[in-house]
């Protein structure tokens, strides 16, 4: 298909805060790609990204004299594909009345890329499209992440050879359903595809010991340590290191759980590190729906899920021994640490626990992360500076002790 695509940011970049905070809607993961790498990989394209002004020097926006919009939060199939074919111009297509595709001339484009949410949709002729897949709320990525393993597992290896799995391994399943790309490494470890596939990537290590259940995958130079128990659906982006026990959750790229302790129903964003013997509760002592604390409302709101864990904005870290209670929100650059729980809802910024917090001031905040990113060899350009600078201004509303 031989059109210019954007994927545009909408009213769901605050719903999935602080996860967004670093990135577009579109960047965030549920199974092997993240939803803008699943849109390339079916459209056979690059795109780009209409999101906040913040954010915009890092992930830009190509715009051509013809444009093609897509509602970042929408996870491609080829229904929806589709119907991208069919639009003619300065036409689009609305869910329940939100405009979530449209494609547009130069004029409208520019119009569009001004008013965004409050694009005048009257000037364009629109049909509504029915029983879309997209991402609306925090937990919508660990809930759909085992569909998105297998689709995604069908997509990356279909018509390919896997290479061969070594003897030392037992293998519970159907052969077929674990693939492992050039230099993946496993040895002394059980696995069992009967509950999904397993996809390890290239030159991720599976230690000696691990026990696995799919769905699960491993990106580029991930590592599971030893003796690991796995339960599906696990995604470990790029160069994570991950330990201990694992239940429905997603781990970014370059983020690390490398010990024993609990995690389950939780997403975890980039460049975050749970020190040894952390645990989360995702489900509450009395079997009640969780309550997750909304960017939106400044409150509390019911999630309508019993299971659900911890969400952790990108270069927050927790010390040895740490407790996270049921449904509890970590900000960007947090670091957390001490004995007891730590409150359901922490700022981004935050140094301490259940203690209390103290400020982590921008300057010290940014020093860590580019320790941490430099033990990886990547520098921390001026773009993911200014992005922290950004979020750390506009933070400061929720670190109430700044006020007192």
């Amino acid at each position: 298909m031989n059109h210019n695509f954007i994927l545009f940011d909408s009213d769901e970049w605050i719903d999935l805060l602080p996860l967004t905070y670093t990135r577009p809607v579109a960047e965030l993961k549920t199974g092997i790609f993240t939803i803008r790498q699943k849109w390339e990989f079916l459209l056979n394209h690059k795109i780009s990204f209409l999101t906040k002004d913040y954010l915009s020097r890092k992930f830009k926006t190509h715009l051509q004299d013809e444009n093609i919009f897509i509602n970042g939060s929408l996870i491609p199939d080829q229904k929806l594909i589709d119907h991208i074919s069919t639009l003619t111009l300065n036409s689009g297509f609305t869910n329940q009345g939100k405009l979530v595709i449209v494609r547009l001339d130069k004029k409208l484009s520019a119009e569009f890329i001004r008013d965004n949410i409050k694009f005048n949709i009257n000037n364009i002729h629109i049909n509504e499209i029915f029983n879309i897949n997209k991402i609306n709320y925090l937990w919508d990525l660990f809930q759909k992440a085992d569909m998105e393993i297998r689709i995604d597992f069908g997509l990356l290896t279909k018509d390919r050879n896997s290479e061969k799995l070594s003897r030392t391994n037992t293998l519970i399943g159907d052969s077929d359903s674990i693939f492992l790309e050039p230099g993946a490494k496993i040895e002394s470890s059980v696995i069992n595809t009967s509950t999904g596939p397993v996809y390890i990537s290239k030159n991720a290590e599976i230690m000696e010991g691990c026990m696995i259940r799919g769905p699960f995958i491993m990106d580029e130079n991930a590592t599971l340590k030893m003796g690991s128990k796995i339960y599906g659906a696990v995604s470990l982006g790029k160069h994570c290191k991950v330990g201990g026990e694992v239940n429905n959750s997603i781990f970014m790229d370059y983020s690390n759980k490398a010990h024993d302790g609990f995690l389950g129903n939780s997403v975890l964003g980039e460049w975050c590190n749970l020190g040894a013997d952390t645990n989360n509760s995702n489900l509450k002592n009395n079997y009640a729906i969780v309550k997750l604390w909304s960017y939106k409302k400044s409150s509390f709101v019911s999630t309508g899920q019993q299971f659900c864990g911890l969400f952790m904005g990108d270069h927050s870290k927790a010390g040895i021994n740490t407790m996270f209670n049921t449904g509890t929100i970590v900000g960007v650059s947090a670091n957390i640490f001490g004995a007891g729980f730590p409150r359901n809802f922490v700022p981004s910024f935050s140094w301490g626990g259940n203690h209390g917090f103290t400020t982590f001031e921008i300057h010290k905040a940014l020093e860590t992360a580019q320790i941490m990113m430099a033990r990886r060899h990547i520098s921390m350009d001026d773009n993911e500076k200014a992005i922290l600078v950004h979020i750390f201004e506009e933070t400061a509303k929720n670190r109430i002790w700044e006020r007192k």
